[in-house]
């Protein structure tokens, strides 16, 4: 009986691959590392008698070694912690190594949601808002294709103080 055959040499080749695998995505210098998004703006487009439409743009900022290619992104915005609208985006960015890059996106929300962020606004200096959400990438082998997001930020009121609402 021989102890070391065809078999077994391609079974402990395919295990080597897989260790070599494994041991590559788990090395310090090739995570991913989750990128940052803020909302950089946020305006009224319409308003009709069923929902609002806003236009927000997100800064995105690669603090990676790697560029990121994204092919869109699907998000939620909550004031004061209440679901405010949702959208997605299709827009095709690629953000180098190191940068960063503004999504502009178009999100939908109730009549009624806006009117009650817009009460409750009154009167503040400041609203805190939370932004979560997934991008999507052009992944590629050992690359993901979807990231998830959840940033928390404040927005200043100081304009909205002589607002009559």
């Amino acid at each position: 009986m021989r102890f070391f055959n065809k078999r077994n040499a391609l079974i402990a080749g395919c295990i080597g691959l897989c260790v070599l695998m494994l041991s590559a995505c788990s090395m310090p210098g090739q995570r991913a590392e989750t990128p940052r998004i803020t909302l950089s703006s946020i305006k009224i487009q319409d308003i009709n008698l069923f929902e609002a439409v806003l236009h927000i743009e997100v800064r995105v900022v690669n603090p990676q070694n790697e560029s990121y290619d994204i092919k869109g992104i699907d998000c939620v915005l909550d004031l004061d912690e209440v679901k405010l609208a949702s959208g997605v985006s299709n827009t095709p960015t690629h953000i180098p190594s190191l940068e960063s890059a503004v999504i502009p996106l178009t999100i939908y929300s109730s009549v009624e949601d806006i009117a009650k962020c817009l009460k409750d606004v009154k009167g503040k200096d400041k609203i805190n808002y939370n932004i979560k959400g997934k991008l999507y990438l052009a992944g590629g082998f050992l690359k993901p294709s979807m990231i998830a997001f959840n940033t928390d930020g404040q927005i200043s009121l100081q304009g909205f103080k002589d607002l009559k609402l």
